[in-house]
Formats: structure tokens, C-alpha cells, sequence
């Protein structure tokens, strides 16, 4: 099994994730999809009162002020235009946008009348009767045609299971694979959004864990760790690979902290970052050329399991089992290679508990 190195854009070291967490995902589902007409003025009435939700990423809207003003215009004149696909929250009836977010914010900003920095939005680069006018400067006929028109959605609710929405995940993934490709945190934060993904911003605010990190990373990857940790230590046991499958379904199920309240998670969290930072600092994780994520999980989910003992007080024998770990040839294996099985994954979590077990 071959390593595949990712380069963490905020700092010069490498994040070293097993090439199994990229491959495609074995899943059946039981999806129900049907489609709805939307007259604009009602989209925007939706997107206003945050009934139709728009995803929070980094990437937000990227259409310059032509592009948009050309799919303006189209509406205006009644042309056709792509539908856009939306998720039904099973518990707010909400509508999720899974693809079609600048068509429908371009609506938005142009309804409302300025875009989200509070520029003006007036047509440009459009026919010579629409140039340079802004909503309120449309004819009212025109004004009320483009209210009218109808957007076709195509609103996509996943039946089985009920427990969580990772269908909606890998639908997102398929989407979404023009320009940039999100990450798969970014999707979790869109598709899983709630209390728990709430926390995780927290948490990746932490101090000792950004001394160990380092600057936060606009791909969510810092977050994404955050998750695998909590996820090993809470369900290990009941682990079976993808990875990536294994944290949608945990994000999903704690989704408004149902499973595993705030507090449950902090008072795990804190203590293992905490010890940690103290200790090691930023030569935590750090194998050969940098932070390497099977390391990581085993090392966090250890240290996790000793603190239910109680405090460690002896610091210097904490540093010395930690460095045995390093050097031990098994566990230096499992973190070189198929990380994701399951046998794999049981087994370096049973070495460094059993290390760590030691300290006092």
C-alpha cells in the first residue's frame, strides 16, 4: 500500500491520509425524489427567512457581476436555465441547496437589491434596455414576469436509514465536482450542519490544539481530525471501513448532540489536547515528514483511555512511552499502510492504549 502526502496549505508540514479513505464508497439507500416548481419571489422569500439554506464553506459566491447579470436576464426574458437539487431536512422540513447556489444567490442579491458586501447589484453586460438597472428600476411588468418565473427543483429526502442523511453526502460529492473539489469535511459541515458541527468549530479553536496543529486550514482538514478522533474513542468498537463512511454516520447520528452531549465530548477533548500541547507541542504526530493521521487517532484515542484512570502527573514517563510508541516496529507498520482496515485500526489502538496504560 502506497502513501499519498497532502499538503497542508497552512503550514509546512504534510498530513499523510491512506490512499483506502479515497476510494469510492460501497452504499444502499432508500431515496425519494420528486420535483417542485418555485416562482422566484418565492425562492427569495425561502432564502430570506433561511427556509432554503444555503451551505457555509470558504468558497462562498464566485459569480462576477456579468455572470450573474446574464442569468438575470435570462429570467427576464423567460429563457430556460438549470434546475437546482435540494435536500429536505428530515427535522426542520428546511430546504438544504445541494447544487445551484449561484444561480440562486444571484436571484437573491438581485431581489434584495445589493450583494452580500452591500454593493449595488445593477445588470451588466446585458441587452442595452437592461443595462445598468437594478430591480427597483425594472418596468413593472418586468418586474412582476421575473417574480413569476418558475425555477424547477429537484428535492431529494432519504428514506432508509433514518438515523442519518449520508446519502445526501455522496450526492453533494457527485455534484460537486467542477472546479475545486470540496473536501469532505466541507460537505459533513453543509449536510450534517447543527450543534455538533457547531462544537467542532469550537473545538478547532482550542488553544492547545491549534499549538499542536498549527494555523487553521481552510479545507476543514483540522476539523476533520477532530471528528476522527472523537469518533474512534466513542465507537471504535463498532468500526468497519470506509473512514470516511464511518465519520459521515457518526456526524450524523450526534448530529444535535443526541448521542454524545458537549459536555461528554469537552471533558474528553480538552484534557487529551491538553496533555498533549504541554508535552510534546508541535512535535506531536510528526512521523518522518510530518503529521501523520493514523499516528495521530492512535495516539489521541491512548491518551484518552488513560485519562479515565485519572490524571497524569509524571511527565517525564509520559514522554518516554510516547517516544517507545515511535520506535515500535508493529505499530510504525500499521500507520504506514491500510490504515482504514479494521483489523489495523483495532490493533494500533490496542498498543498505544496498552503503552499509555502505564503511565503514571
Amino acid at each position: 500500500m502506497t502513501e499519498q502526502n497532502d499538503l497542508n496549505e497552512n503550514i509546512d508540514e504534510v498530513i499523510v491520509i491512506d490512499e483506502e479513505e479515497l476510494n469510492p464508497l460501497n452504499f444502499k439507500y432508500a431515496i425519494t425524489s420528486y420535483g417542485a416548481d418555485y416562482p422566484v419571489d418565492g425562492i427569495v422569500s425561502r432564502l430570506n427567512s433561511a427556509k432554503i439554506i444555503i451551505p457555509k464553506f470558504q468558497r462562498q459566491y464566485v459569480w462576477k457581476v456579468n455572470q450573474a447579470s446574464r442569468f438575470i436576464e435570462s429570467l427576464i426574458l423567460e429563457l430556460p436555465v438549470p434546475g437546482v437539487f435540494l435536500s429536505k431536512d428530515p427535522d426542520s422540513s428546511n430546504l438544504l441547496v445541494i447544487d445551484g447556489q449561484q444561480r440562486l444567490k444571484s436571484i437573491q442579491y438581485f431581489i434584495n437589491g445589493v450583494f452580500a458586501n452591500d454593493r449595488k447589484f445593477r445588470l451588466k453586460g446585458v441587452q442595452p434596455q437592461f443595462e445598468n438597472l437594478s430591480y427597483e428600476d425594472l418596468d413593472e411588468n418586468v418586474k412582476t414576469a421575473l417574480n413569476d418565473y418558475v425555477i424547477h427543483a429537484t428535492v431529494i429526502r432519504q428514506d432508509e436509514p433514518t438515523n442519518d442523511q449520508s446519502s445526501i453526502y455522496h450526492i453533494f460529492e457527485r455534484l460537486n465536482t467542477g472546479g475545486t473539489p470540496l473536501q469532505p469535511q466541507e460537505i459533513r459541515a453543509c449536510i450534517f450542519f447543527g450543534e455538533f458541527n457547531e462544537l467542532l468549530v469550537r473545538l478547532n479553536q482550542n488553544e492547545n490544539f491549534r499549538n499542536i496543529y498549527g494555523k487553521p486550514n481552510n479545507r476543514l482538514k483540522d476539523q476533520e481530525l477532530i471528528l476522527r478522533f472523537l469518533s474512534l474513542y466513542f465507537e471504535s468498537d463498532n468500526y468497519e471501513k470506509p473512514l470516511k463512511g464511518f465519520l459521515n454516520s457518526f456526524m450524523g447520528n450526534n448530529r444535535h448532540l443526541q448521542k454524545y452531549s458537549e459536555e461528554t465530548i469537552i471533558s474528553v477533548f480538552e484534557p487529551t489536547v491538553g496533555i498533549i500541547d504541554e508535552t510534546l507541542g508541535k512535535k506531536a504526530f510528526r512521523v518522518e515528514r510530518g503529521l501523520n493521521t493514523a499516528f495521530y487517532d492512535s495516539i489521541m484515542v491512548g491518551v484518552a483511555k488513560r485519562l479515565e484512570q485519572g490524571e497524569i502527573t509524571n511527565r517525564e514517563m509520559f514522554v518516554h512511552v510516547y517516544n517507545q510508541l515511535l520506535e515500535n516496529e508493529e505499530l510504525v507498520s500499521l500507520i504506514k499502510g491500510g490504515t482504514s482496515d479494521e483489523k489495523n485500526i483495532a490493533r494500533r489502538l490496542e498498543i498505544t492504549t496498552e503503552f499509555l496504560s502505564t503511565v503514571e
